[in-house]
């Protein structure tokens, strides 16, 4: 898999030197073969489409030193390891089941003006696609996707709350509700005890969110536990789910700057997503807070990452 920088644009976090065992380049290629179709690879769109990918590669405003920067290519190379097969009594592969594309990068997304790029490339392709999946880039992505996609509602898989002030990747879901998304139509699953400070508990008790903890998915199930968030979010319109991957235990996400010991396992995050995209008012989703540059040396954060896209599509495919 390649994980290498977009670019060498200056930034406070772009000169932290990769991991000394973390390979950039895996010599060998991957082996082809007619009968298994590998994932990815999508064309630019061209007209209406079920699924849109775009990247989002945003980092300069992350509180933990990252380089998310590189993940949405990343993403895109470790989709090339998977198939789109979904196997169950009637399988069904989602790149032959959807019409899927891929419309590359948003260049410079952070900051106003970044934002306002975001804005409106999502804006653009959410009007042509039934489901928009963005690549990011840390969790400051969310804000102008939610935006642009016209979210009234949004569904949160986060160890955090994202509710402090100023404007950074813990700041989204607070800049969303100060510029008018309805608080009560905003459920945050995966919430985790010493991953957050009781101020901001507060602070989301005060505003009415939906806050449903760690402890509470794995008491509960997947199932039940999306299915309250999607009456609560989708109760007045589209929704946005914004996938943190630093929701998971750090032993399968070691690429988040900020996972820790005892988050979800990686099966507990796949099943969420799929659960959500299985409903249509989830109409964009983003996955975030994956630093390619810091990911183990077999790359399982950012396979994780891809297969969350997976998931996505096929939460579509098989509804």
């Amino acid at each position: 898999m390649s994980i290498s920088p977009d670019d060498a644009s200056s930034s406070a976090h772009e000169d932290r030197p990769l991991h000394e065992d973390q390979p950039l380049h895996e010599d060998q290629p991957l082996h082809e073969d007619q009968l298994w179709p590998r994932a990815g690879g999508w064309p630019a769109p061209t007209g209406p489409t079920d699924a849109v990918l775009v990247g989002l590669p945003a980092h300069r405003t992350s509180l933990s030193p990252t380089g998310a920067h590189a993940t949405p290519a990343a993403v895109r190379d470790a989709l090339r390891r998977f198939s789109g097969a979904v196997l169950g009594p009637t399988p069904v592969d989602v790149q032959t089941a959807l019409r899927i594309a891929d419309a590359g990068d948003v260049s410079e997304p952070d900051g106003r003006e970044g934002e306002e790029r975001v804005r409106t490339r999502v804006r653009e392709l959410v009007a042509d696609t039934g489901l928009l999946i963005a690549l990011g880039g840390d969790n400051s992505v969310t804000y102008a996707t939610a935006q642009g996609a016209g979210a009234t509602g949004m569904i949160t898989l986060d160890a955090h709350f994202d509710l402090r002030d100023g404007e950074s990747n813990g700041s989204p879901v607070r800049r969303l509700i100060e510029d008018g998304l309805d608080p009560a139509r905003i459920v945050q699953i995966g919430i985790a005890d010493f991953a957050n400070s009781i101020a901001y508990a507060r602070r989301a008790a005060d505003l009415g969110i939906t806050v449903i903890t760690l402890d509470d998915v794995r008491r509960r199930g997947a199932d039940d536990v999306m299915i309250q968030a999607l009456d609560i979010a989708g109760a007045a319109g589209p929704v946005h789910l914004d996938i943190d991957v630093d929701v998971c235990d750090r032993a399968v996400a070691p690429g988040c700057p900020a996972s820790v010991p005892g988050g979800l396992q990686a099966w507990e995050l796949r099943a969420l997503v799929r659960g959500a995209a299985s409903d249509p008012r989830v109409r964009s989703a983003d996955i975030v807070e994956v630093d390619a540059t810091a990911d183990a040396a077999d790359g399982r954060t950012v396979r994780l990452a891809a297969l969350c896209v997976l998931e996505l599509l096929a939460g579509r495919a098989i509804a």
